[in-house]
């Protein structure tokens, strides 16, 4: 069932002609993990922020089509409600940390819409359980690690008990293994809170093992969506939308030349199995 339904969405921003989306049509069932990729400037987080409904109420602009998320209109839906039903993790954490301790910063934004005293201290102890940050708790924000601080932005999103997280390149400030531990801890959340993830990110070869949907785009277009498997085994190797993994590349060399292996591989791991078996 479609969680997100967009049709002929199109925009382009206050004060310039350029358009940053043209006539995209999107269908986001409940529980997906979509990783949106293309080059800087694509539309990636401008769709982004028509999902939550930052765009048209907060950033202005032409605006046509239609967005409906969880049976609401974004575009006239006010954002203090908006973001208690879709969440959103910026590229920078700093940007979304500002209080004296983890614990403040996760319960700031159910203070702002008046929850009870016990409601807020539940929904705080759940998040940082989920996310295993309970050490965290009493911790100030800008002591922690780039992961740490990640997953603290994630968990004061998290607390407002939103049906759909959308990231914004959420690992460009981390290292390899913090990124890998901020994807897998996506996927986790997607599986046992059955949360609904769009992520927009550059690392494919990261997130590629762990998505539903791959969903291409180039200047304000989308120019493929489907399995990321089928979308990885049939666009150019020389692509410029899209940076394709080393393995992957490796992968469809060897098919060209030699016939094998028979299917991508996403993983190291896979090529290997395919290599072996």
């Amino acid at each position: 069932m479609a969680i997100i339904e967009i049709k002929d969405l199109s925009f382009s921003y206050a004060g310039t002609e350029e358009m940053a989306l043209q006539n995209v049509s999107l269908s986001i069932d409940e529980g997906e993990f979509v990783l949106i990729a293309g080059p800087t400037g694509c539309g990636k987080s401008t769709l982004l922020k028509c999902i939550n409904g930052l765009i048209p109420n907060i950033y202005s602009g032409r605006y046509t089509g239609s967005v409906r998320v969880m049976n609401l209109n974004p575009a006239t839906t006010p954002p203090h409600i908006m973001s208690q039903h879709v969440g959103m993790v910026l590229q920078n954490p700093e940007v979304q940390l500002f209080s004296l301790s983890v614990e403040e910063d996760i319960a700031f934004a159910l203070e702002n819409i008046g929850l009870e005293r016990s409601e807020i201290v539940k929904r705080v102890n759940k998040v940082l359980r989920i996310l295993n940050i309970e050490d965290l708790r009493h911790q100030s924000p800008f002591e922690l690690s780039g992961g740490q601080k990640q997953k603290v932005a994630i968990a004061s999103v998290l607390a407002l008990q939103p049906r759909i997280l959308l990231l914004d390149e959420p690992t460009s400030f981390l290292d390899p293994a913090s990124a890998k531990s901020i994807i897998e801890l996506l996927e986790m959340l997607c599986k046992s809170e059955k949360l609904t993830v769009i992520i927009a990110e550059h690392r494919l070869d990261l997130l590629l093992q762990h998505v539903t949907r791959l969903v291409v785009m180039d200047s304000g277009k989308i120019v493929n969506n489907d399995d990321p498997r089928k979308v990885l085994e049939n666009i150019a190797l020389n692509d410029p939308l899209v940076p394709i993994p080393k393995i992957i590349y490796l992968a469809r060399r060897m098919r060209e030349e030699f016939g094998f292996p028979s299917s991508i591989p996403l993983t190291i791991d896979e090529f290997v199995n395919l290599l072996i078996g």
